[in-house]
């Protein structure tokens, strides 16, 4: 009976292979092949290094590979830097001093009770300064809008009086009362906002006495006109330059589009004679009502004094 640690006869004579020994130190028998075994096919594995040697790591990526090359940018001197420094500061002073000039110049202004008007209408082309919710009282806004639509229904009327009197030319009127209906239109409506409308808009603001006066004087004549062109008297005015009743009849009869024309001229002229009563009715009211026309007269009186003097 074999013992428990006898080799097995049957195996075939082989040396005693040390497993700690160095794999390439070990020597290799004839028919050893250079391949290793197993699932993984391996050329030389005793060529492989043990898992405790030291290898040269790899040099780092760049931190910004992926965005370009870098563009240096020079930096100024520090002699570039003060003269830089010193041009702001001129700079500076000189805007502090024109600030400075401006404000002087709008406290003068504001001392002489000089008020500065900003145009901003009509809107898409500001040609004058109107603002009646911020600037006029609100117990006059009212009666402001309805004068402000009396300038503006003038010049409509001008304007449709135009269109009218260019329709009696064409069918035969004469040259004459078509540029006398140009010169209506593009005198009356800067005459009216000049005349009466910018004074009003200011006496209202500022509850001037001497403004309301102005604006009186004015205004009568606005309403006078109005009333002239809605009748249209040929003694007054050449022949058929205005757009009334009186027209309107006399060409009803021969050339009725025409006499049309003229009959829609005579309603905006009484439409605008009867709102610029209203006008001057309540602006009248509001000029005793609030002792304006006693402070007038006080000074229409002292103006005479000093004249007189």
């Amino acid at each position: 009976m074999a013992r428990r640690y006898d080799s097995n006869p049957f195996d075939e004579e082989e040396d005693e292979v040390n497993p700690f020994a160095d794999q390439s130190a070990r020597g290799r028998g004839p028919t050893q092949s250079n391949y290793g075994g197993g699932a993984f096919y391996m050329t030389n594995p005793g060529s492989v290094p043990p898992a405790n040697s030291k290898l040269t790591p790899l040099p780092p990526e760049p931190a910004d590979y992926d965005r370009g090359s870098t563009v240096d940018i020079p930096l100024d001197s520090a002699q570039d830097l003060k003269m830089k420094e010193k041009e702001l500061k001129a700079k500076e002073a000189e805007l502090k001093k024109r600030e400075q000039e401006l404000k002087r110049r709008e406290d003068a202004i504001a001392r002489a009770g000089i008020v500065i008007e900003d145009k901003n209408w009509p809107p898409f082309f500001p040609i004058i300064h109107h603002d009646i919710p911020n600037e006029i009282p609100i117990h006059l806004q009212k009666l402001q809008y309805v004068a402000f639509t009396t300038f503006l229904g003038l010049a409509v009327c001008l304007l449709w009086n135009f269109v009218a009197v260019t329709t009696a030319w064409i069918k035969g009127e004469g040259p004459t009362i078509w540029f006398l209906a140009i010169i209506y239109l593009i005198s009356g409506v800067p005459g009216a906002y000049v005349l009466w409308y910018r004074p009003l808009y200011r006496a209202m603001r500022t509850d001037s006495a001497l403004k309301f006066g102005w604006f009186f004087l004015s205004y009568i004549f606005h309403i006078g006109f109005c009333v002239l062109a809605a009748v249209a008297p040929p003694i007054i005015f050449k022949g058929k330059s205005l757009a009334g009743i009186l027209p309107a009849i006399d060409l009803l009869g021969d050339q009725a589009m025409v006499g049309i024309f003229y009959l829609i001229g005579f309603a905006l002229f009484a439409v605008e004679s009867m709102m610029s009563i209203w006008v001057i009715q309540q602006v009248y009211m509001y000029f005793r009502g609030s002792g304006k026309a006693a402070e007038m007269k006080r000074e229409a009186a002292r103006s005479t004094m000093m004249s007189a003097l």
